[in-house]
């Protein structure tokens, strides 16, 4: 989705939390009111935002919301185990330094000082996410999101404390490179361990938790729109349902969004037993969860279901 603002130069961001929440619902995301507060606080006092929460709550597509509405480029990087400074901040183009050297020996140049100026050159930087992060924009400083932080190790968090500190990279070569504008920084995290307080002081937090139902059905209505009214309402209430069992991993609203559009392609306009035992692995991933659903659980669910829309008249 591009933004709408095409022509009239940089977006400046929401100047009041009402107004973050309207963005944020433009571009398809139901806040609630803390998220809003909070990201509207992340802009304006220019600190990172760091979003905690289980996987598929939502925490990504803030970030993507964002850029989207304010129209800045969206720079993502995704955290993994060994990410390390090279592929998450620079690295040198070694083939074309190589040829530089060939070069400079091809001449005769005996000059270190100009050799050297030449090999680590600015056309030589291969720029990656966060360097590109601190490089000026016309459209105003870009979205970065660094995405599921727990995925990487402890050492890249402390490279990051100089960034989120200083918005400002130092390469050994040609010295530091500072953002003239901090980038609009989100960071995410699933919680699979800790994120150091050193780290999480330099930023503004807030726990993304799954919405409750009347947001959920919101989420839907916004996103399924051609959804049958009564079908959202019941797989909102059934995903509700579920999320209260012991299940090894719960449906986030990805899944319910998924689950709604599986569903209204094959024409349902209500949930029973022989569609969720059908459709379920839109919803769950893992075989245990499944089984047990499939085995008596998700009859029972949907029995309790039928007995409040009873007993509610």
């Amino acid at each position: 989705m591009a933004a709408d603002h095409e022509g009239h130069g940089v977006i400046p961001p929401p100047d009041s939390i009402d107004a973050t929440e309207a963005l944020l619902s433009k571009g398809g995301y139901v806040s609630d009111r803390a998220l809003a507060t909070v990201l509207f606080l992340s802009l304006r006092m220019q600190r990172p935002l760091f979003l905690e929460g289980e996987a598929g709550v939502g925490k990504t597509e803030i970030a993507k919301v964002l850029a989207v509405r304010l129209g800045r480029r969206l720079i993502r990087l995704q955290c993994y185990e060994g990410l390390d400074v090279h592929s998450a901040v620079y690295e040198w183009n070694y083939p074309a330094q190589m040829i530089e050297i060939r070069l400079a020996e091809a001449t005769g140049a005996r000059d270190r000082a100009a050799i050297e100026a030449g090999i680590f050159a600015d056309r030589h930087l291969i720029r990656r996410p966060i360097l590109q992060a601190l490089d000026a924009d016309e459209a105003g400083p870009p979205v970065l999101l660094i995405d599921e932080l727990d995925r990487a190790d402890e050492a890249f968090e402390a490279f990051l404390l100089e960034v989120l500190s200083d918005f400002q990279v130092s390469i050994p070569e040609i010295g530091t490179i500072r953002a003239k504008e901090p980038p609009l920084v989100i960071i995410t995290t699933n919680r699979t361990r800790e994120i150091h307080d050193a780290l999480k002081r330099r930023c503004l937090y807030h726990w993304v938790d799954y919405p409750d139902a009347a947001r959920e059905l919101a989420i839907i209505e916004s996103r399924v729109p051609q959804a049958n009214a009564h079908l959202a309402r019941e797989l909102v209430a059934y995903v509700q349902k579920l999320r209260q069992l012991d299940l090894f991993k719960a449906p986030g609203i990805a899944e319910t969004i998924d689950w709604a559009s599986a569903l209204t392609e094959l024409d349902k306009v209500a949930i029973d037993p022989e569609t969720v035992s059908q459709t379920i692995g839109v919803l769950l991933k893992y075989h245990d969860d499944i089984a047990r659903i499939q085995q008596g659980e998700g009859r029972r669910i949907l029995d309790e279901l039928r007995a409040e829309a009873s007993a509610g008249g």
